[in-house]
């Protein structure tokens, strides 16, 4: 019998029993017609990239109320901080956000599994593994990036997660790493992960440079290679390949999507956030959740209510909140009463308030920020 929730994934009855909290994904076969249907209703259209130190769950509460249909990913939390840290805090999230992925950093199958059956178990909709990190922390563990090395180990770590859960696993990688050719690792990787039963790949189009780059400098050098990852789904046209790494404008968005299944926007997002407004209105024909920032400020309000009353601080929210109302009259004050005020512990929303009120609520985006 269904509970008359409906799941975020597929947006079909759930169906769970009468009188109990519903639950995303009750059961494996219920799962396994969430992920047709996933597919079938291109919900890999849209995403917000994994970003380390950006993306927690109180940042994807903010992305969430600008698109209902944004696909979001967790920070990059590795298996073994999964299986023995505090689970809650880690990977703890709010209903509101689905749909929503849990990535995973590791290179063992056994572990890689166990942490994907936690986050099956957590309720997220999808198990992501990192396969593009550069960072030296990931090297240190030869995970993220170093997987590109190693096409056989990401297959092996692929089927065991496969094994363990029902919701979909998949890849986020790169073209490939420091001199490798791109062409062979990133069909290598492929073709590894295809035989594993993989979900989706995402393609970071440039090369991680693993030796001479800092992250930062990895971020911009080697030139992005889109290309690359239009090729790979040309030779594989029943895979779902997304494309992420230096997409912005929403006039991007069409041409990539013309020749892959969806795109994944980064750093943009976290920027300029006011930019998830278009997703729904432009990707999937549908009215934006809000109108604006300020309604979605004021949307926000029970969400940090509640983490106040639970003895968090506002600053988990605001420190997100700085891309906010670009090129508009007021945002530079906006920012700096964020600053000044909102990250004390006994800040407010009324010190939210008050930040939002320097900025001219209809002003012209075009005026330059006071």
């Amino acid at each position: 019998m269904s509970s008359g929730a409906r799941c975020a994934t597929c947006a079909e009855p759930h169906h769970d029993q009468p009188g109990a909290r519903p639950r995303w994904h009750a059961n494996a076969a219920y799962a396994l017609t969430c992920k047709r249907t996933m597919q079938d209703h291109q919900l890999y259209r849209f995403s917000v990239a994994p970003m380390m130190d950006w993306t927690d769950r109180h940042c994807r509460i903010i992305h969430r109320l600008m698109s209902r249909r944004a696909r979001l990913y967790t920070e990059m939390v590795t298996a073994q901080a999964v299986i023995r840290g505090d689970r809650q805090r880690l990977i703890g999230f709010d209903d509101f956000e689905h749909p929503v992925a849990l990535q995973l950093g590791g290179n063992d199958p056994v572990l890689l599994a166990q942490a994907a059956r936690i986050g099956a178990d957590f309720g997220y909709d999808e198990i992501n593994l990192n396969c593009g990190c550069p960072s030296d922390r990931v090297q240190g563990g030869a995970f993220g990036a170093c997987l590109m090395r190693e096409p056989g180990l990401v297959g092996d770590c692929v089927a065991a997660m496969k094994a363990a859960v029902a919701i979909p696993v998949t890849v986020k990688c790169r073209i490939g790493v420091d001199d490798q050719d791109p062409e062979a690792a990133l069909d290598a990787l492929t073709a590894a992960v295809r035989a594993a039963g993989v979900d989706a790949l995402t393609v970071h189009a440039r090369k991680a440079w693993l030796q001479g780059l800092s992250p930062k400098e990895n971020r911009e050098v080697p030139p992005l290679d889109y290309e690359r990852a239009y090729r790979l789904k040309d030779n594989n046209p029943d895979l779902v390949v997304t494309i992420n790494g230096g997409i912005r404008a929403p006039e991007e968005w069409s041409g990539h999507l013309a020749r892959l299944d969806g795109v994944m926007i980064g750093r943009e997002a976290y920027q300029n956030p006011e930019i998830l407004l278009q997703v729904d209105p432009l990707l999937f024909g549908e009215a934006a959740p809000v109108a604006d920032a300020f309604a979605m400020l004021e949307a926000l309000e029970p969400h940090i209510a509640g983490h106040l009353e639970r003895g968090g601080r506002l600053h988990a929210f605001t420190r997100h909140l700085v891309g906010l109302f670009p090129g508009q009259r007021g945002a530079r004050l906006f920012r700096r009463h964020l600053a000044e005020h909102c990250v004390s512990a006994e800040a407010g929303l009324a010190d939210l308030r008050a930040a939002a009120a320097h900025v001219s609520r209809y002003e012209d985006a075009a005026v330059a920020a006071a």
